[in-house]
């Protein structure tokens, strides 16, 4: 899915802040859309990497990322960006 451009991404939250976050993957799950993200920056340790979820929506004809309210929803999606995430690896 190219709609977000390159792996990296500029949010603004509802302060007016801007983050740029790299994302690692996009998973389509019960006909909604998700982005797994971590915040973009110059060096990261690998171990603690913050992974958030963020889900695709559209407002007024608009694409708009939100997080995931819903704790059984956040769960499934977060499992199932790991497992995606992991199965790339070579172990």
């Amino acid at each position: 899915m190219d709609q977000y451009g390159s792996d990296f991404i500029t949010i603004t939250d509802e302060d007016g802040a801007e983050y740029e976050l790299e994302v690692l993957s996009t998973l389509e799950y019960e006909g909604n859309t998700y982005l797994a993200v971590i915040p973009a920056a110059e060096e990261q340790d690998s171990l603690q990497l913050e992974v958030s979820i963020l889900k695709s929506v559209e407002e007024d004809g608009e694409p708009l990322l939100c997080t995931v309210e819903d704790e059984a929803e956040l769960e499934s999606v977060y499992n199932l960006v790991m497992d995606s995430l992991y199965e790339d690896e070579d172990v």
